[in-house]
């Protein structure tokens, strides 16, 4: 080896370690930059501020844009080879942009009009700078989160505390002067968030009247994140912008999302954000097409009214912007198209993002299929059997069933009743939103305490069976609840073996369906009996409805919510709570696992029946 190179080999081992304390040092500054960043943000937007703290909250923007900027160059300086590896291209392109403010800094303002003129504006813009300061902020934190993953902490309790705190985040901000009318309390604020966060959509308050548009873009941003689920958006993030991720991060990430294996780990988050997106997309421009001229707003009103309702049905959490939920006089008559593309919107959300990817490959299937027939103009005949995967075939099945039944069961029973007066198109519209609902959205177009004892314990079954897994419904889901069936029908039926469409169930997914709804009757019980001591004078249908229906994240009540106590109320919103993460991803993340043994005891046969 020659002399310079043992020199510039020993040089890089003594000053290796210094450049990773520095670069240390800049990922702690950055992420408490991202921290203030938002927190700056959030106090502009939130209150009435005067002219000097807005000149202090530039002070802010302007430090933080100055550590954003040093990180940014002391990575690409002193590791160029690390940085050009782990920063993907979109991330570069942000970089780019962020160099783009110096412009402003370097070169004084043109004084003649034109392109340039307005170029050198919109970099110095307020806009520019603080959107892209935003964007690196939620970036940083994202590449934070899933940093701890490969920590080897517990990813069901991440994934729990995860919802904890954008649930605290969400009460901090609906608490903001600008977001209500007249204030709210803390403890309805703390069930508000919980109730968008875990999707439910009860209420403490009358949200129409107790929220201004400002209130209502924080509740539909904590029902997005909520519906989505957080670490869905956080790896998404930090896989597609960062693209650092460990194997370890990986391979937690796809067990979160159910993805097939790593390689569709990325396209399956994709999937998820791109369906959710286009699928809300088209149910705003059906819901506006319905609506449009015919409740008195302007164009921006109906699309913010029509954007708010499809976001929350597909997220299947049940609030609305009229007073009265949708059961305002506004909507009730002459718009039943209304009410079916809020009930598609619930369905589409409730049977889970792996149909919608099953969905989309049969789609690409037949599509590949017409387009060699066009360019060959010879068809493939032959037919492949396995299109629709197990998993898909069962949640449609059981999804039709529970709506055909409950439509009929709805209908039946207040055909002369609730649905007294309107037209026969009116009352099998009315039923089928109805049986949609309980999937678990909680909108709600007739007086809930009105229907009958029968209708009512349709409700409960269906609010307890909930929608499909991976879905933005909650329940026990239709998997978990088709499983149960097919075991039972196997012991008697004298098999030892789960066997549906030539398939044979595993043992473990028997043991979880299993152990699923019977943690869910025992959950249920304790909430029904504490709450029944809190609340001496409420009959125990009203608070057993109540249960179902915030364990289950649905969102329907007995016009029980807004007069029970505090502390019912915090019951009530730890239920919502443990309903959203999952009864067994929270015990997961509670009781700590036993690790596999090698050895096996001798059977032992107990006495049944």
């Amino acid at each position: 080896m020659k002399i310079y190179h043992k020199f510039l080999l020993y040089q890089n081992k003594w000053i290796h370690p210094y450049v990773r304390m520095i670069l240390g040092i800049m990922t702690s500054l950055t992420y408490l930059a991202s921290l203030l960043l938002i927190v700056g943000v959030v106090y502009e937007h939130g209150f009435t501020i005067s002219a000097e703290e807005l000149r202090q909250l530039h002070l802010l923007y302007r430090g933080v844009w100055t550590v954003f900027m040093a990180d940014v160059t002391l990575r690409i300086l002193l590791e160029y080879k690390d940085t050009r590896r782990t920063f993907s291209k979109l991330t570069w392109i942000l970089t780019v942009l962020l160099y783009l403010t110096l412009v402003p800094v370097i070169f004084h303002r043109p004084e003649e009009e034109g392109a340039i003129l307005q170029f050198w504006d919109f970099l110095h813009g307020k806009t520019y700078q603080v959107v892209l300061l935003l964007l690196f902020s939620f970036l940083n934190i994202s590449n934070g989160l899933v940093r701890l993953l490969g920590r080897r902490t517990n990813p069901s309790l991440i994934l729990a505390v995860s919802f904890l705190i954008i649930i605290l985040v969400g009460t901090g901000l609906l608490m903001l002067p600008r977001c209500t009318v007249n204030g709210i309390s803390w403890v309805d604020s703390l069930f508000i968030s919980t109730s968008a966060v875990c999707v439910t959509g009860l209420t403490s308050v009358d949200v129409a009247s107790t929220f201004t548009p400002a209130g209502f873009v924080v509740i539909i941003l904590l029902i997005q994140i909520g519906g989505l689920g957080v670490m869905t958006l956080t790896s998404f993030f930090a896989m597609f912008f960062m693209g650092n991720t460990s194997l370890y991060n990986q391979l937690v990430v796809r067990d979160m999302v159910s993805s097939n294996s790593l390689n569709s780990l990325l396209s399956t988050l994709v999937y998820i954000l791109v369906f959710t997106l286009a699928i809300e997309g088209a149910g705003m421009l059906a819901i506006w097409s319905d609506i449009h001229g015919t409740m008195g707003m302007d164009l921006q009103e109906e699309l913010a009214f029509s954007a708010f309702h499809a976001i929350s049905a597909f997220c299947n959490a049940g609030f609305s912007t009229l007073p009265g939920n949708l059961g305002n006089p506004l909507v009730m008559t002459g718009h039943n198209p209304f009410y079916i593309y809020i009930s598609l919107l619930i369905i589409l959300g409730g049977i889970g993002f792996p149909i919608l990817v099953n969905f989309k490959d049969i789609a690409v299937y037949h599509l590949r299929r017409v387009w060699n027939f066009l360019r060959t103009w010879n068809w493939d005949g032959r037919r492949f059997y396995h299109l629709y995967d197990l998993n898909t075939r069962i949640v449609l099945i059981v999804t039709f069933l529970l709506l055909l039944f409950g439509t009929a069961g709805i209908a039946l029973f207040e055909w002369n009743a609730s649905f007294a007066g309107m037209s026969v198109a009116d009352k099998w519209t009315q039923a089928f939103f109805n049986a949609a609902c309980p999937r678990t959205a909680g909108f709600s177009s007739v007086d809930l305490a009105g229907l009958g004892v029968q209708t009512l314990l349709v409700y409960l079954f269906l609010m307890w069976v909930g929608g499909g897994s991976q879905s933005t419904a909650g329940g026990i889901k239709v998997n978990a609840f088709a499983v149960v069936v097919l075991n039972l029908v196997a012991v008697l039926r004298g098999t030892d073996r789960v066997e549906v469409f030539g398939r044979e169930l595993s043992y473990d997914s028997i043991r979880r369906s299993n152990a699923t709804v019977v943690m869910s009757f025992g959950t249920l019980f304790l909430f029904v009996f504490v709450i029944s001591i809190l609340e001496p004078g409420v009959s125990l249908m009203a608070i057993t409805f109540e249960c179902v229906s915030a364990l289950s994240t649905v969102g329907s009540s007995l016009n029980l919510t807004p007069s029970l106590g505090s502390d019912s109320k915090l019951l009530v919103a730890l239920l919502m709570f443990i309903g959203r993460v999952g009864l067994i991803t929270l015990m997961l993340g509670i009781i700590k696992q036993k690790k596999h043994t090698k050895y096996q005891y001798p059977s032992g046969q107990i006495i049944i029946n």
